[in-house]
């Protein structure tokens, strides 16, 4: 924080006052220390303090009222000596000035607490928010997967594990009508850093693989359930495991799982 900042906080009022705590206190007194612009600050309030305390019916002596009668050429008289009063008006000065203070301070302390209180419930109605929105889309996602499972159009297809992952699996829902595909991945392990799982149709006479998409987002997609690209003509599927952003043709020591239609 620049000291033109700290200055106008208001904490600089607040160490006038008495009204910090010892920690705050004492960081004051370092940054007073440091800077002499706050420690300037801080005299100038205490000035002001005082100012304000002593302007209030201040206290003549005897001596000085003689002194303006001489001056002004009139008699002068025996003046007895007595003690001087209480000067009161002063005192009501100062505990008047010292509440005004005290009340500021509590007044300061009251508008951070309620500043900090706006912040932290904003805070957590943006938390809430977020996960009030999260959760739709997942309802919206499972409801959507739900549908394509149930829909009877769709021809499942079992993909099973393959050598280089035996323990793999997954399921194609395709759609001759409609040509879409949907691939449930969820028996796939996750795939590894720089690495992206590749899905083709198979023609089987010749073998003629063609890439259907790929499954981005693997560790972000809770359902692991994936929309594809649209094919008309498949014998078979199969996923591969392909560097990032994928291959022309499949990688056949990575092929984790096959499926005939």
């Amino acid at each position: 924080m620049e000291t033109k900042e700290y200055i106008e906080s208001g904490i600089l009022e607040l160490y006038v006052y008495g009204s910090l705590s010892e920690a705050e206190s004492e960081e004051v007194a370092a940054m007073a220390k440091k800077y002499p612009e706050i420690n300037a600050e801080i005299i100038a309030i205490e000035k002001s303090v005082v100012s304000l305390s002593s302007s209030f019916s201040p206290f003549q002596s005897a001596e000085i009222y003689a002194k303006i009668k001489e001056k002004l050429g009139l008699k002068t008289s025996t003046v007895i000596p007595m003690e001087p009063s209480k000067n009161w008006s002063q005192y009501v000065g100062w505990a008047a000035a010292i509440l005004l203070l005290v009340g500021i301070g509590f007044q300061y302390n009251q508008l951070e607490e309620t500043n900090r209180q706006v912040v932290t419930t904003t805070t957590e109605k943006s938390k809430i928010e977020q996960e009030k929105n999260q959760l739709i889309l997942e309802k919206t996602a499972i409801e959507t997967n739900l549908a394509v499972v149930k829909d009877e159009n769709n021809i499942v297809v079992a993909l099973g594990g393959q050598t280089v992952a035996p323990e793999s699996s997954a399921k194609v829902y395709w759609n001759k009508e409609t040509q879409k595909v949907y691939v449930d991945a969820s028996g796939l392990p996750e795939p590894p850093k720089g690495m992206v799982y590749q899905v083709w149709a198979l023609k089987l006479n010749p073998l003629t693989p063609t890439s259907i998409g790929l499954l981005d987002n693997f560790d972000n997609n809770g359902q692991r359930f994936f929309a594809v690209n649209n094919t008309g003509d498949a014998e078979a599927f199969g996923i591969t495991l392909e560097p990032a952003g994928g291959s022309l043709s499949p990688t056949m020591e990575q092929l984790y799982t096959l499926g005939k239609v």
